[in-house]
């Protein structure tokens, strides 16, 4: 007999994702767990009806996810899950790329001057991840370390195939993300201490045509383009914090004589009251 199981309610919905059924995610789950098994045992362990059980047996052995061990009575096992998924993973890009051809023969050009809005944090580090990775050119890039992190390998990837990067991040110590000669990193303002809101942002551009900033909150959400205004000014913003970079390492005694530590007497002239609070938080400067 079977033992029971009590399939998770997210793999049952990941299952659903990849197009099976709520009965075809319970009965493969169930025979992940306990295999060989009769349709009987699967209902009696899984709590499913027997018709729909056998229903998606049948439908599972044709995915290739369940195959059919033994006859009178009928046992099944589940196929291991690289195995399956592998194929649906194949069966999916066949089947994206057919679609892809048909669809651009009848498909408008997008206007590049759109603007983009991306939510979530898997749909905007995909974008994120896309950009390097069809980067051939050059990147630069305005972050903090921790979230750069999550794109190390692809970054490395891009220097070694030569794509040029220029890196302003919020990290005291950048040397994890020195790639190579073709890559340029600086901590921002010469000491990566976290200022403001801009903190929270992650700001690319890709072969000077693409760009994409995000803000990286409990409700994170980014805006992608290749409007060329937008992506000159999100480069400038990246060239202005290396120029910025580079100025602090030569003259940072004097720029702290002249303006206060982390330009204090600048930032708190123009700063909201919020951000003024926010920039003492940080720095601990109370004056």
């Amino acid at each position: 007999m079977s033992e029971a199981s009590n399939a998770p309610a997210d793999v049952i919905s990941d299952l659903r994702k990849l197009g099976l059924t709520e009965y075809e995610a319970r009965v493969y789950f169930q025979l992940l767990c306990a295999s060989p098994a009769t349709a009987y045992e699967i209902a009696k362990a899984a709590n499913l009806p027997r018709p729909n059980t056998y229903n998606a047996l049948e439908s599972l052995v044709q995915r290739g996810a369940v195959l059919p061990v033994s006859e009178s009575p009928a046992r099944y096992v589940a196929a291991p899950p690289e195995q399956f998924l592998e194929s649906v993973a194949r069966r999916t890009s066949t089947l994206c790329t057919a679609i892809t051809s048909r669809l651009k023969d009848v498909a408008r050009p997008i206007d590049d001057q759109y603007v983009w809005t991306l939510r979530g944090v898997t749909n905007v580090h995909d974008k994120i991840a896309s950009l390097i990775d069809g980067s051939q050119e050059s990147l630069m890039i305005k972050a903090s370390d921790e979230i750069l992190r999550r794109h190390t390998d692809s970054l490395r990837a891009a220097a070694e195939r030569g794509v040029e990067m220029l890196m302003v991040l919020f990290a005291s110590d950048v040397s994890e993300f020195r790639f190579g000669p073709n890559c340029k990193v600086y901590s921002h303002e010469g000491n990566g201490v976290r200022m403001g809101k801009t903190d929270n942002l992650f700001t690319i551009a890709a072969d000077h045509v693409e760009m994409v900033t995000a803000q990286i909150l409990e409700v994170v959400v980014a805006v992608h383009t290749r409007n060329e205004p937008i992506v000159t000014m999100a480069e400038s913003l990246v060239r202005h914090d290396f120029y910025m970079a580079e100025i602090f390492q030569r003259f940072g005694p004097q720029i702290d004589d002249a303006f206060g530590p982390y330009l204090r007497d600048l930032r708190l002239a123009c700063f909201t009251p919020a951000q003024a609070d926010s920039f003492r938080l940080k720095t601990g400067i109370r004056d």
